[in-house]
């Protein structure tokens, strides 16, 4: 009896440490939930506040551009301007995204809070006249520029900071394109290649669906897509000769991303090369649009082209219709927006990749006869995923936008464009946290990468004379 009674004894004792362990363990969780929900809540509803205001400038300035066409000519004062205020204002914040991501890499200083009404009204600034310029360049940088302005009186330790930036860009992207789940997965996502930052995910779900709610709130709404998908085969959730052609669809569309990220990069480089000034450099870059303008006949190519008051143009919408778009308005979307980017033009890129993908979806479909509408949405985030190397948020960005029916042939077009459009992309600051194939090191920023492309290219050059 008395050694049944010790056992017992040895038993409780023995249960009661896990038991400890596992109260412990609820309680830091309890605290951890506590703590970013008071840090987040006031970042996020700041957030979705600006969001809905920069939404609403965005269509007010879109609207006065179309009811007058010749705001186009006054584009090269408009893009002086721009630079001007930079130059005066905004020095320590011309990295824009790629400032971003290094402070959240390895914070210091802090993103300066003037970095929210330049980005802001310079974004809204370069539409009014015409440049083809995006929305989520604005979206991150704003989003990061209140996390860092909250964070001067909270002090916050740098791997707290860290996050609460990484909340901010959630906020911003979730709030401005109307897709909260992709915006927590795309800040974790987009730091480093093939690695996600899962130490923050709650904050950055938090703060994306609490913006998302305060953007609707000030009703202020989103673009809707519409996509039919054909029925298929009822033993598989897919179609298995379509979702074939949505692969071959997703090489050209890493493709696409590759060229799109080469050509904006190297028109910046040429930019910074032969005008060294850079209030000059927006007029030039203008310049080069209005004449394009006038060669191409057509006005398709400025601001977002999300839609048209012209029933007749070439747009994001149009494109998910059969015959919506030309066998080369992807390109001509690249060549505007390289250079309105390249030249100094403030914005984001990804707007305009949506309407590369969508119109170059719409003419593999084509070729493919497949569903004009399905390949307009694969190409709208696919090209994202590749020139962004964010396949996860891209596919979660299609769902929301596109329905959940689409995912298997989302998810398809967006991994084979991540891959394919190799270690390239939009956003240089980005590292290389696992490569995508064993040729280069981890670990390494793509601005490193590219910098030591030219250098060997140069090398070879020298090497041949």
């Amino acid at each position: 009896m008395n050694q049944i009674i010790a056992r017992l004894r040895l038993l409780a004792a023995t249960s009661r440490g896990p038991a400890r362990l596992h109260a412990a363990e609820q309680m830091a969780i309890a605290r951890y939930f506590a703590k970013w929900l008071a840090l987040v809540t006031p970042v996020a509803i700041t957030i979705g506040s600006i969001s809905a205001l920069f939404l609403w400038s965005l269509e007010a300035a879109t609207q006065v551009r179309w009811a007058n066409p010749w705001l186009l000519y006054l584009l090269p004062i408009a893009g002086a301007a721009s630079a001007l205020l930079y130059h005066w204002f905004g020095r320590e914040v011309e990295g824009g995204n790629n400032l971003l991501v290094d402070e959240i890499h390895e914070p210091g200083g802090g993103v300066p809070a003037r970095i929210v009404p330049l980005i802001v009204f310079t974004t809204v600034w370069a539409h009014l006249f015409g440049a083809s310029v995006g929305r989520e360049g604005t979206a991150v940088q704003m989003g990061g520029g209140v996390a860092s302005a909250f964070n001067r009186y909270l002090r916050l330790a740098p791997a707290d900071l860290r996050t609460l930036l990484m909340a901010g860009v959630a906020a911003g992207f979730g709030s401005v394109f109307g897709t909260p789940i992709a915006g927590a997965i795309f800040a974790m996502e987009v730091l480093s290649i093939g690695r996600m930052q899962y130490a923050a995910l709650i904050p950055v779900l938090y703060a994306a669906l609490l913006a998302d709610v305060t953007t609707a709130a000030w009703d202020v709404h989103h673009t809707t897509y519409h996509v039919a998908i054909l029925s298929h085969d009822a033993r598989l959730p897919f179609d298995p000769w379509l979702i074939g052609k949505v692969a071959v669809g997703g090489v050209v569309f890493g493709l696409a991303a590759l060229l799109f990220a080469e050509v904006a990069h190297g028109l910046g480089r040429v930019f910074r090369a032969w005008i060294p000034w850079s209030v000059a450099r927006p007029p030039v870059g203008a310049l080069i649009i209005i004449g394009l303008v006038f060669a191409l006949g057509t006005r398709d190519y400025l601001g977002l082209g999300v839609s048209s008051p012209d029933s007749g143009a070439v747009t994001i919408l149009s494109s998910f219709q059969p015959d919506g778009a030309r066998w080369d308005s992807w390109w001509w979307k690249i060549v505007f927006t390289a250079l309105a980017l390249g030249s100094g033009f403030k914005g984001g890129e990804v707007t305009p990749l949506f309407f590369i993908g969508s119109t170059l979806g719409n003419r593999l479909a084509a070729l493919m006869h497949a569903p004009a509408d399905l390949f307009a949405s694969v190409g709208f985030v696919a090209i994202f995923a590749g020139a962004a190397n964010t396949p996860l948020a891209c596919t979660v960005m299609g769902i929301e936008l596109f329905g959940a029916d689409a995912a298997p042939y989302l998810a398809v077009g967006c991994f084979v464009a991540y891959l394919v459009s190799g270690h390239s992309g939009i956003y240089l600051s980005q590292r290389v946290g696992v490569p995508k194939v064993g040729v280069v090191p981890s670990e390494v920023s793509l601005r490193a990468l590219r910098e030591g492309r030219h250098a060997s290219s140069a090398s070879a050059a020298a090497a041949d004379e």
